[in-house]
């Protein structure tokens, strides 16, 4: 399905490292200080489940071993776990706000 003219879409600027930082680009605005565009809102369930499942906390040594085995190239994804686990999990949010 053709949505509109190539002609008529912006050109998109490649994101440097300079940008990512928050630093001034070469119009001199800063990334930091740009309005938002969009504004995004959580529905009452949404914001129910992320309150009952978060309590703030994460294993900061998982983190970082997870990261050095990502930079020593070993770390691998076990597909199969994460989508059980996500099965498992869909089926206790459902059990627990289906009632």
């Amino acid at each position: 399905m053709k949505i509109g003219s190539l002609d008529s879409k912006a050109s998109l600027a490649p994101l440097t490292n300079e940008r990512r930082s928050g630093q001034a680009d070469k119009t001199g605005a800063s990334s930091a200080s740009a309005e938002p565009s969009a504004t995004v809102q959580l529905s009452s369930t949404a914001s129910m489940i992320r309150a009952a499942d978060s309590d703030g906390t994460f294993d900061a040594e998982k983190v970082q071993r997870m990261a050095q085995a990502i930079r020593d190239g070993k770390f691998e994804v076990n597909a199969e776990a994460i989508a059980d686990k996500l099965i498992a999990n869909t089926q206790e949010i459902l059990r627990k706000y289906s009632s």
